[in-house]
């Protein structure tokens, strides 16, 4: 008996968390403009890798309309398009000098954003012509950026 109030319980709470607005309006802005690519194959590997997050082309999965999943997909989309939005070139300060640097790193994508959309996998030799594509595109950051607090952000 106590298992099935626990359980009724708990079902309750998820369906209360379904209602909860934030996170669901899964609208994308329009694009305004993009960067300069250095070649179309690093704007190609761009899209494939981190569109989703620092483009307003995101593709929404279906997991990011069932809360608490969706709260964390939009927090993550909100924060990752506040550092870097192709898509909004020119509106703001954009941090694509850290860009090839953090792919570098390995921060990004994140792990378990690799993990749930395997075309973000790429070779070795993938990898490093993506980064020298990054930075052509983007440039580097100066030695002195990292003091700004934007070093090693999440997205």
């Amino acid at each position: 008996m106590k298992l099935a109030r626990y359980l009724f319980a708990g079902f309750g709470l998820f369906g209360l968390m379904q209602v909860i607005p934030y996170g669901r309006n899964h609208t994308n802005p329009p694009k305004l403009a993009e960067p300069e690519w250095d070649s179309p194959e690093t704007r190609d590997t761009f899209f494939r890798l981190c569109r989703d997050c620092h483009s307003n082309e995101t593709s929404w999965p279906w997991y990011s309309f069932v809360a608490p999943a969706s709260w964390l997909v939009q927090y993550d989309v909100d924060e990752a398009r506040s550092h870097l939005n192709v898509s909004e070139w020119g509106r703001g300060k954009q941090h694509g000098e850290d860009a090839a640097q953090m792919i570098q790193d390995g921060e990004m994508p994140p792990s378990y954003y690799v993990a749930l959309h395997s075309e973000a996998r790429l070779t070795p030799s993938e990898l490093e012509q993506f980064i020298k594509g990054l930075q052509q595109t983007f440039g580097e950051p100066a030695e002195d950026d990292h003091s700004d607090g934007h070093a090693g952000h999440e997205h």
